[in-house]
């Protein structure tokens, strides 16, 4: 096998405003000297980390619905302006990118990871399956046709959004398909993140990218009221952004409480060397025992 490099970028959405996050995003990518790049959750689109949207149960209020809508068009189309210009960035810089946006469809808002190749552009979509708790006032449910793995030259390339990573049967079927990079694009700050990151490492025998949001208030427009409060300085979200191999060893990171590219290099042989005493889909799968049925069809 071979080896290439992987950078995780941190930063933050600048909330409502679309160009100026997508205007950073291409700054950082081009900074990032790597093969491969991974972006947060929802970079693209933005994290409303603390906005309520005027929601009470069996309640709405006319000013969360325009939030709302201020929100929604914020969100991408995929394909669209924004894709086409990480295509041509990723082409020009012969890197491959896993950026996670917010997607627009019709009316529906998806969060997902999106996947570029130089010279192909877009050439995957992995829309997250199950929004986590209020996330689910806003963006809806992926099904099992938008679960790539793609190629990214010797490496192979799949994402889990934030916690779908402690979903056990789409692990399950993600090692299956071969996944060795397994990029996390997330918004989990928490120390416990961490112990997730390395378990999964080590449990699928795969390199594990994470980039996490770095999110400031600033970042957020000034009428707009996060119940973190208003003070300008306040961090919502401190990153935590990190590079893992298949041994559970930190290659980079974490990095906390600032903006910042983390980069390693992954030695590719180290999956198979991984995989000799531990091949969960594999050697170490039972399938006389266990059997995993994944829907893969369009819902």
């Amino acid at each position: 096998m071979a080896a290439i490099t992987a950078a995780v970028v941190q930063t933050g959405s600048y909330l409502f405003d679309t160009p100026r996050t997508l205007d950073r995003a291409v700054e950082l990518i081009r900074e990032a000297a790597a093969d491969l790049v991974v972006l947060p959750e929802a970079l693209l689109g933005g994290y409303p980390k603390g906005l309520s949207f005027g929601v009470q149960v069996g309640m709405r209020s006319p000013a969360g619905r325009d939030e709302y809508r201020r929100y929604w068009e914020s969100a991408i189309a995929v394909p669209g302006p924004e894709t086409e210009t990480l295509a041509a960035l990723s082409t020009e810089l012969g890197r491959h990118l896993v950026v996670g946006a917010v997607e627009r469809a019709g009316s529906t808002l998806y969060c997902v990871a999106l996947f570029f190749r130089p010279g192909d552009g877009l050439i995957g979509v992995h829309r997250k399956l199950v929004p986590t708790a209020a996330e689910r006032l806003l963006w809806g449910y992926g099904d099992g046709s938008t679960m790539p793995v793609v190629a990214a030259g010797p490496a192979t390339l799949g994402a889990a959004i934030c916690w779908e990573n402690y979903m056990p049967l789409f692990r399950a079927a993600m090692y299956a398909k071969g996944v060795g990079v397994w990029c996390a694009p997330t918004v989990d700050e928490r120390e416990v993140w961490q112990a997730t990151m390395r378990h999964i490492a080590v449990e699928g025998r795969c390199f594990v990218l994470s980039a996490c949001q770095y999110l400031l208030r600033s970042h957020f427009p000034d009428d707009v009221h996060p119940v973190q409060g208003d003070d300008p300085d306040a961090v919502l979200i401190s990153g935590g952004s990190v590079i893992v191999s298949p041994f559970g060893e930190v290659l980079a990171g974490p990095l906390r409480d600032r903006e910042g590219v983390l980069c390693a290099r992954l030695d590719l042989d180290e999956i198979p060397r991984g995989r000799f005493d531990l091949d969960v889909s594999g050697h170490y799968a039972r399938p006389d025992v266990f059997t995993l049925t994944v829907d893969e069809r369009s819902r």
